[in-house]
Protein backbone atom coordinates (compact mmCIF):
# COMPACT_ATOMS: atom_id res chain seq x y z
CA UNK A 1 0.00 0.00 0.00
CA UNK A 2 1.16 3.58 -1.00
CA UNK A 3 1.07 5.65 2.19
CA UNK A 4 1.77 8.89 0.30
CA UNK A 5 -0.76 11.43 1.26
CA UNK A 6 -2.89 12.67 -2.09
CA UNK A 7 -4.02 16.18 -2.23
CA UNK A 8 -6.28 17.51 0.33
CA UNK A 9 -10.39 17.87 -0.79
CA UNK A 10 -12.59 20.75 0.96
CA UNK A 11 -16.24 21.10 1.05
CA UNK A 12 -16.87 22.76 -2.53
CA UNK A 13 -15.05 19.26 -3.99
CA UNK A 14 -18.00 17.24 -2.40
CA UNK A 15 -20.78 16.80 -4.92
CA UNK A 16 -23.25 14.32 -5.05
CA UNK A 17 -22.53 11.33 -7.20
CA UNK A 18 -18.64 11.93 -7.21
CA UNK A 19 -17.05 8.81 -6.46
CA UNK A 20 -13.55 7.76 -5.01
CA UNK A 21 -11.50 4.10 -4.94
CA UNK A 22 -8.72 3.53 -2.16
CA UNK A 23 -5.61 1.43 -2.63
CA UNK A 24 -5.60 -1.76 -1.07
CA UNK A 25 -4.98 -3.64 2.50
CA UNK A 26 -4.77 -6.92 2.90
CA UNK A 27 -5.90 -8.84 5.93
CA UNK A 28 -3.64 -11.69 6.95
CA UNK A 29 -3.70 -14.10 9.69
CA UNK A 30 -1.30 -12.64 12.14
CA UNK A 31 -3.31 -9.35 12.15
CA UNK A 32 -6.92 -10.71 12.37
CA UNK A 33 -5.50 -12.86 15.53
CA UNK A 34 -3.72 -9.98 16.65
CA UNK A 35 -6.35 -7.82 16.46
CA UNK A 36 -8.90 -10.52 18.12
CA UNK A 37 -6.75 -11.06 20.61
CA UNK A 38 -6.69 -7.13 22.08
CA UNK A 39 -10.25 -6.00 21.30
CA UNK A 40 -12.44 -9.04 20.08
CA UNK A 41 -11.19 -12.10 21.94
CA UNK A 42 -14.24 -14.48 20.49
CA UNK A 43 -13.41 -17.86 18.85
CA UNK A 44 -13.61 -17.74 15.54
CA UNK A 45 -11.32 -15.49 14.97
CA UNK A 46 -8.67 -16.70 17.21
CA UNK A 47 -9.07 -20.58 16.83
CA UNK A 48 -8.94 -22.41 13.45
CA UNK A 49 -11.05 -25.14 14.79
CA UNK A 50 -13.81 -23.30 16.91
CA UNK A 51 -13.96 -21.37 13.79
CA UNK A 52 -14.82 -24.40 11.39
CA UNK A 53 -17.31 -25.72 13.76
CA UNK A 54 -19.14 -21.33 13.82
CA UNK A 55 -21.62 -20.09 11.40
CA UNK A 56 -18.49 -18.68 9.39
CA UNK A 57 -16.55 -21.82 8.87
CA UNK A 58 -13.14 -20.87 9.07
CA UNK A 59 -11.37 -18.12 11.11
CA UNK A 60 -12.62 -14.19 10.02
CA UNK A 61 -11.20 -10.66 11.16
CA UNK A 62 -13.50 -8.67 13.67
CA UNK A 63 -15.91 -6.56 11.37
CA UNK A 64 -14.12 -3.86 13.78
CA UNK A 65 -10.64 -5.09 12.23
CA UNK A 66 -12.43 -4.12 9.25
CA UNK A 67 -14.19 -1.03 9.79
CA UNK A 68 -10.47 0.00 11.39
CA UNK A 69 -8.45 -1.08 7.94
CA UNK A 70 -11.89 0.56 6.11
CA UNK A 71 -10.81 3.81 7.96
CA UNK A 72 -7.25 3.52 7.27
CA UNK A 73 -8.01 3.03 3.09
CA UNK A 74 -10.38 5.85 3.77
CA UNK A 75 -7.70 8.64 5.65
CA UNK A 76 -5.07 7.28 2.79
CA UNK A 77 -6.76 8.17 -0.19
CA UNK A 78 -9.93 6.84 -0.29
CA UNK A 79 -11.59 10.22 0.65
CA UNK A 80 -8.81 12.46 1.52
CA UNK A 81 -10.92 14.95 3.32
CA UNK A 82 -8.92 18.65 4.02
CA UNK A 83 -8.35 18.40 8.00
CA UNK A 84 -8.79 14.55 8.12
CA UNK A 85 -12.27 12.29 8.52
CA UNK A 86 -14.16 14.28 11.47
CA UNK A 87 -17.12 11.84 12.07
CA UNK A 88 -20.85 12.89 13.11
CA UNK A 89 -22.35 9.47 12.61
CA UNK A 90 -22.94 6.47 10.93
CA UNK A 91 -24.92 3.28 9.43
CA UNK A 92 -22.68 -0.04 9.84
CA UNK A 93 -23.73 -3.19 8.26
CA UNK A 94 -21.25 -6.26 7.45
CA UNK A 95 -22.91 -8.28 5.00
CA UNK A 96 -20.24 -11.20 4.76
CA UNK A 97 -17.28 -12.04 7.01
CA UNK A 98 -13.59 -11.18 5.89
CA UNK A 99 -11.25 -14.42 5.47
CA UNK A 100 -7.38 -14.29 6.06
CA UNK A 101 -5.87 -13.06 2.60
CA UNK A 102 -8.64 -11.01 1.54
CA UNK A 103 -7.84 -7.76 -0.28
CA UNK A 104 -9.53 -4.61 0.92
CA UNK A 105 -10.51 -1.63 -1.15
CA UNK A 106 -13.25 1.07 -0.13
CA UNK A 107 -15.39 2.17 -2.93
CA UNK A 108 -17.26 5.66 -1.99
CA UNK A 109 -19.91 7.93 -3.58
CA UNK A 110 -20.75 10.82 -2.16
CA UNK A 111 -24.54 11.17 -1.43
CA UNK A 112 -24.91 14.57 -0.31
CA UNK A 113 -23.13 18.25 1.03
CA UNK A 114 -25.33 20.33 3.23
CA UNK A 115 -23.21 23.68 3.97
CA UNK A 116 -23.68 24.73 7.43
CA UNK A 117 -26.04 26.70 8.40
CA UNK A 118 -24.62 28.69 11.16
CA UNK A 119 -21.27 29.00 9.73
CA UNK A 120 -21.67 28.29 5.92
CA UNK A 121 -17.99 30.04 4.94
CA UNK A 122 -16.67 27.23 6.86
CA UNK A 123 -18.26 24.72 5.18
CA UNK A 124 -20.62 21.80 5.95
CA UNK A 125 -21.61 18.42 6.63
CA UNK A 126 -20.90 15.42 3.92
CA UNK A 127 -22.82 12.75 3.74
CA UNK A 128 -20.72 9.33 1.84
CA UNK A 129 -21.49 5.63 1.75
CA UNK A 130 -18.23 3.56 1.58
CA UNK A 131 -18.34 -0.02 0.70
CA UNK A 132 -15.16 -2.32 1.31
CA UNK A 133 -14.62 -5.11 -1.36
CA UNK A 134 -12.87 -7.95 -1.23
CA UNK A 135 -10.76 -9.27 -4.23
CA UNK A 136 -13.51 -10.58 -5.72
CA UNK A 137 -15.81 -7.87 -5.44
CA UNK A 138 -17.68 -8.93 -2.11
CA UNK A 139 -19.27 -6.22 -0.20
CA UNK A 140 -17.61 -6.83 3.36
CA UNK A 141 -18.72 -3.81 5.00
CA UNK A 142 -21.16 -1.08 4.08
CA UNK A 143 -20.49 1.75 5.69
CA UNK A 144 -22.88 4.89 5.56
CA UNK A 145 -21.25 8.10 7.43
CA UNK A 146 -21.11 11.81 7.82
CA UNK A 147 -18.33 13.83 8.32
CA UNK A 148 -17.46 17.79 8.57
CA UNK A 149 -16.08 19.19 5.80
CA UNK A 150 -14.16 22.66 5.69
CA UNK A 151 -14.07 25.80 3.06
CA UNK A 152 -11.22 26.24 1.51
CA UNK A 153 -9.64 29.21 2.85
CA UNK A 154 -7.96 31.02 -0.05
Amino acid sequence: MNDAQPTPLYFDDFTPGRRFVSGTYEMTLEEIRDFASKYDPQPFHLDEEAARKSVFKGLVASGWHTMGVTMRLLVMGGVPVAGGLVGLGAELAWPRPTYPGDILEVHTEILEATPSKSKPERGGTVTMRSETRNQRGEVVLDFKGRVVVPRRTS
